[in-house]
């Protein structure tokens, strides 16, 4: 584990120089290894605090402790025990930890996130006309991309300097359009019932990245789905008596097909846009094989092995997840080293299973 840590950094650098050369030569910043600044927009998987400022309603539990308890020792919005992959990826390219787009006081010097945890890639009204209600936050990738523009205001006030100031950026554009899909399944949507969604969701984040292009941008990585069907939630709620739902791994592997359907159409649609887009740097993030990868080696990453589909933070059953008593409320608690878990809190990963994502992502797993 601590080997795979420390070789981070090194292969980013590299990285940096090897897969963008240009931006590599002309930053401003040479501290930041190439990036002036990072924007990221996005829903859990990224928000580093635009939920608790939006108001958390039925997920107030991310504001309690123990979320947070690991890095910063006290809950910040993330939906961890301590840093995401967006501050992994940040503190390696010696850029300060991204500050929420709501939070008003906050530095946005180099960069800004705009993820919510919660958000969808498609707007809220559409999903609720296909009787999908969200339960959490009302900004889509749509609503974020509104703040950005917003945002852009105060940043250049010509095309020539907007692409002067975002071209030595890197944008995330997602992790998104996983929580339409856990919406919809949870909300009692079969696979068959779900699947028109997924060339929407692809064409909303071709649409997205294809503005953050238009403003500037030149450098973007789109991740891909998790491979959902080794998730504790979902382990929990479709659990199965037939032994044929499940994987070697012991994953359901009709979720998985359907994560995987997701991700190959979000691939396809990313070569169209680089062929539209030939002068920019657009990555997919493979997040899908790079989880699968860790939880294959947990073990030999440090991992309980005995532990892998189990939260760290829960109400207890087979995989420590109980949808009715989510990591924070009464009647849960944490294991009591999170560490030695994948999974945090039944839907998200824990600190160390995020930075190990890291490494697994910039030693094979970003693809362009």
């Amino acid at each position: 584990m601590a080997s795979s840590k420390s070789a981070i950094a090194i292969i980013v650098l590299a990285i940096a120089i090897l897969w963008f050369p240009d931006s590599a030569a002309s930053a401003t910043s040479p501290r930041s290894g190439g990036f002036d600044a990072i924007y990221s927009l996005g829903d859990s998987i990224a928000d580093t605090g635009n939920l608790i400022r939006e108001g958390l309603g039925p997920f107030a539990a991310i504001n309690r402790l123990p979320y947070g308890e690991t890095y910063f020792r006290r809950p910040t919005g993330r939906c961890s025990d301590g840093r995401l992959m967006i501050d992994f990826i940040a503190q390696r390219f010696h850029l300060p930890f991204l500050n929420a787009y709501l939070d008003r006081n906050a530095s946005f010097a180099n960069g800004v996130n705009f993820a919510v945890a919660g958000a969808t890639a498609l707007d809220v009204s559409y999903l609720e006309s296909a009787g999908i209600i969200m339960p959490y936050t009302r900004s889509s990738l749509n609503v974020q991309l509104d703040w950005f523009e917003t945002h852009l205001v105060s940043l250049c006030s010509t095309p020539e300097q907007c692409t002067a100031k975002l071209g030595t950026a890197l944008f995330f554009v997602g992790e998104i359009g996983g929580n339409d899909y856990n919406y919809a399944f949870f909300q009692g949507k079969t696979i068959a019932e779900a699947t028109p969604l997924v060339p929407l969701i692809v064409q909303t984040i071709k649409d997205a990245a294809t503005k953050v292009i238009q403003h500037g941008a030149r450098h973007l990585i789109v991740p891909g789905n998790f491979p959902i069907g080794c998730v504790p939630s979902y382990l929990t709620a479709f659990r199965s008596d037939n032994p044929s739902d499940y994987d070697s791994r012991r994953c359901l592997k009709n979720y998985n097909d359907f994560a995987e359907l997701h991700n190959n159409q979000l691939q396809q649609m990313l070569q169209s846009l680089r062929k539209q887009f030939p002068s920019v740097n657009i990555q997919y993030a493979d997040y899908f094989n790079a989880a699968l990868q860790i939880l294959d080696n947990a073990q030999d990453m440090g991992f309980d092995e005995q532990s892998r589909f189990q939260a760290c933070c829960g109400a207890g059953g087979d995989y420590n997840f109980d949808p009715n008593r989510m990591c924070g409320e009464t009647g849960t608690s944490a294991c009591c080293d999170p560490s030695k878990r994948l999974s945090w809190d039944g839907i998200h990963m824990t600190e160390n299973a995020y930075g190990d994502m890291v490494a697994s992502l910039f030693a094979g797993n970003l693809k362009g």
